[in-house]
């Protein structure tokens, strides 16, 4: 594909299997966490958005990566994701080892209830 991906579903037609598919199932998850977030692309990746910046995956050679732009949110899960590398606002994981659908569920659940804290602030 030439250029950059405008949709979730291109960026994810240029990902070689098994990463694709391990992808799509992150994505569902985020989809069935947060049905009303909003799908973009930001930064050439993935992302979803409600009230902020939300989530977002992506794919590099040796791992795939969810993006949980919180370093806070991540901090208070870090009990749940040893076996994962993790750095400041995202987790590493392969596609033969995925991250569990709970635990995606919650981070995204966590992600919203900041946003919407964060923006109760702001008002």
């Amino acid at each position: 594909m030439a250029g950059r991906p405008a949709t979730h579903d291109e960026f994810l037609a240029g990902i070689d299997e098994p990463a694709r598919s391990a992808l799509q199932k992150l994505r569902e998850q985020i989809r069935a966490a947060a049905p009303d977030a909003e799908e973009y692309i930001g930064y050439g990746v993935p992302a979803f958005r409600q009230n902020g910046a939300l989530v977002s995956y992506a794919a590099a050679k040796s791992h795939l990566s969810f993006y949980i732009q919180s370093p806070q949110t991540l901090e208070a899960f870090a009990d749940r994701l040893t076996g994962f590398k993790t750095s400041k606002g995202s987790i590493s994981f392969q596609p033969d080892k995925p991250i569990p659908a709970a635990l995606v569920r919650q981070l995204v659940k966590a992600r919203l209830a900041e946003n919407a804290a964060l923006r109760g602030k702001e008002k």
